[in-house]
């Protein structure tokens, strides 16, 4: 029994740290799940932005928790998964806050008067964030040169956020900073809970654990905000909701649990870039020249941060199981 209990409890951190079962599960596939994953939240700021054409920020925000837990909902019963255990709902309830509330919120409300490129800069920064929030939360030590290149990356950020802003932050730059905090809070205690759980069914829970709040929020949004309704807010509304929300979720986690952590990570410094592409490619943004060199400033500091260890230890989405 003791033989049994020490062998259940080494398997899911073989699994995701290291990636063992790439082998067993074909690398190929985890590489390109995981750039599916990676595909489909570069797209979500455009998606934002073409569903504030029909949508309030609040009643957008509602609308997509509220299908998103419709459809995680049907996805949990069709599983007959069971409820989480009482001593991880209180984790569910902060990755629900950060990244199923309070980061979608933040950032359509950012996405009112900021482009989606400045956005995306500025986000770039997450998974510096997520490795910072993360030691706070785990009392990990990461090398000198991981907060080296947190802390450059975070000037660069600031740098670029300031010269955009003409010298002073704006209110759609306080925003994008708090959504940078409260989504680093929600991937740092999903990644703790992933570790016990399926990521999907993390993020699962966490959408029906906000359906009753979502639900009334939507009704209550709805009728104060106005609503004029378009090919691009659908769609905007249809992708954030089912690909952003559950869908880019779920490919994410399966590919990482295929291919470790440090892999799939490698994957996600290209997101910032591509959702400069969409910008311009499906808003017709003009791109600043500052916006693609902060881009892959931050990209370089990420990488620097990788290269040190530092990922390995973050709560950035590392899950255990698909």
């Amino acid at each position: 029994m003791r033989a049994e209990n020490s062998a259940t409890t080494r398997s899911p951190i073989a699994v995701d740290t290291t990636g063992a079962s790439a082998h067993r599960r074909g690398p190929g596939s985890g590489v390109v799940l995981a750039g599916l994953g990676v595909l489909a939240f570069s797209l979500t700021f455009p998606s934002t932005v073409w569903g504030l054409e029909s949508f309030g920020p609040w009643s957008l925000v509602a609308l997509r928790s509220v299908l998103a837990a419709l459809i995680a909902g049907c996805a949990l019963l069709a599983g007959r998964v069971p409820l989480p255990e009482r001593r991880h709902r209180a984790g569910l309830v902060v990755v629900a806050g950060g990244v199923v509330v309070g980061f979608p919120l933040l950032t359509s409300l950012a996405l009112q008067t900021s482009t989606t490129s400045h956005a995306a800069v500025v986000v770039g920064l997450l998974p510096l964030t997520t490795a910072l929030v993360s030691a706070l939360r785990t009392g990990a030590r990461p090398p000198r040169a991981f907060w080296a290149a947190a802390l450059t990356g975070a000037a660069v950020v600031i740098a670029f956020t300031v010269q955009q802003s003409g010298g002073a932050l704006s209110r759609s730059d306080l925003y994008l900073f708090a959504a940078l905090l409260v989504c680093a809070a929600g991937y740092t205690e999903g990644g703790r809970l992933a570790q016990v759980m399926p990521g999907w069914q993390v993020i699962g829970w966490a959408l029906v654990l906000c359906l009753p709040l979502s639900s009334a929020g939507a009704a209550v949004a709805l009728r104060s905000e106005p609503v004029h309704l378009t090919a691009h807010g659908v769609i905007g509304l249809v992708w954030v909701a089912v690909v952003s929300t559950f869908l880019g979720l779920y490919v994410w986690y399966r590919g990482m649990a295929q291919i470790g952590v440090p892999r799939a990570s490698q994957l996600q410094l290209a997101q910032p870039l591509l959702t400069l592409v969409w910008s311009f490619l499906a808003l017709g943004e003009e791109v600043s020249p500052a916006a693609p060199v902060a881009a892959v400033a931050v990209l370089v500091c990420i990488a620097v941060t990788q290269s040190a260890g530092g990922t390995r230890r973050t709560g950035a989405g590392a899950p255990v199981r698909s």
